[in-house]
């Protein structure tokens, strides 16, 4: 039995003015997998991230998250449902301790957030939870530092840790590894190996050996339209896509 995608994207396009940033783009990715999307500066990636998640409405097209219509739904609604994404550029509360801003992320899709006559000490399964994915990422020595004092490798580990304690079943990573020494790349591409095999992962990236280790498929986005989609070894084999975007070695 075919099980219901992850995400589906049918006939999707984002026009702004005179500018199609995204154009009748189709994508289906299944529970459990690890795509990449690809492509030059200006492709439409974090646009089409935009989509997704919500934070941009659609020219037209539609778009399904676990076979259900979210097209016209707000990204917190979208979140409720099990989507999760990082940023190109790092969105953190940089005064407040990391420990804070898990759980801040721990308590987002709660109810407990709305209750205004209870201090969040009171809730310890948030604790647990937040000082767990802060272990799982490598920071767990970090709890009370405040945040801006990281470095930059760091608070790409945060963003990682903030979109885990939302227990995403689909996870939106815009561009991981962007600014990090060759070093801090490697040991970033073996956190995501490491993701629970049950959560759906979508990665923007532009290091194509970061892109083609962390994933099984890629899609290769070009003008705002899909050019190629299929195996690692079926687009690095693609005569298009090695012309615009590998170089054409």
């Amino acid at each position: 039995m075919t099980p219901v995608p992850a995400l589906s994207v049918k006939e999707l396009s984002k026009v702004f003015g005179g500018l199609r940033a995204v154009e009748n783009v189709a994508l289906t990715v299944i529970p459990g997998e690890r795509r990449a999307l690809i492509g030059p500066n200006g492709a439409g990636k974090t646009t089409l991230f935009n989509l997704i998640s919500g934070d941009l409405p659609p020219t037209r097209g539609r778009i399904s998250l676990f076979g259900q219509d979210v097209t016209h739904l707000s990204p917190h609604r979208r979140a409720a449902l099990g989507v999760a994404r990082t940023y190109q550029i790092t969105n953190l509360f940089p005064s407040l301790t990391v420990l804070e801003n898990l759980l801040l992320a721990a308590q987002a899709l709660e109810r407990t957030k709305l209750v205004l006559f209870r201090p969040i000490t009171s809730y310890a399964h948030l604790y647990a939870r937040s000082r767990a994915t802060l272990e799982s990422v490598g920071l767990g020595d970090k709890e009370g530092e405040v945040v801006k004092n990281l470095s930059h490798g760091e608070q790409r580990q945060m963003e990682i840790a903030m979109a885990l304690a939302a227990r995403p079943r689909l996870l939106l990573l815009d561009e991981p590894t962007a600014g990090l020494s060759p070093g801090e790349s490697r040991m970033m591409t073996a956190l995501l190996k490491q993701l629970d095999d049950g959560i759906t992962l979508i990665v923007i990236e532009h290091d194509m050996d970061v892109a083609f280790a962390l994933t099984d498929r890629v899609t290769v986005l070009h003008n705002g339209s899909v050019v190629a989609d299929g195996s690692r070894d079926d687009v690095k084999a693609n005569p298009l896509v090695r012309e615009i975007y590998l170089g054409g070695a």
